[in-house]
């Protein structure tokens, strides 16, 4: 996933349109809890083609994007037990099964220490 919405978010929607990679959808739409715009780990690409994930630069709120763990194979149980425990909710393909990590794994920031993904830094710090 790379990035994660928290708490602090004001549900302004500004990043929604700012993603490259359609991954973030409003709280309204949350398949988690409804309180937090949220981002689909399985499509986050961390924008890494660019200076800043376009999400976190189109936020106004300081600290309401974070990383996150990469979505990478080696990091495929922390999203297993993040989706089973309501904190994701990975997709579901039809022939495939669960979009995992290890299934389809995504680019990432490898800049970004895990010290400060496991910390889930604000991204724009």
């Amino acid at each position: 996933m790379a990035v994660k919405i928290t708490e602090l978010c004001i549900n302004c929607d500004s990043c929604i349109d700012e993603c490259p990679a359609t991954a973030i959808v409003s709280a309204s739409d949350s398949p988690v809890n409804g309180d937090n715009t949220y981002v689909k780990p399985e499509k986050c690409i961390e924008c890494s083609d660019g200076t800043m994930p376009k999400c976190a630069d189109a936020c106004p709120t300081e600290g309401a994007i974070v990383w996150d763990m990469p979505y990478t194979a080696e990091y495929n149980a922390y999203y297993v037990a993040g989706h089973e425990s309501g904190i994701y909710n990975i997709r579901e393909h039809k022939k495939n099964g669960i979009m995992f990590p290890e299934v389809s794994p995504k680019p990432y920031r490898e800049a970004i220490s895990i010290a400060n993904r496991q910390a889930h830094t604000p991204v724009a710090e």
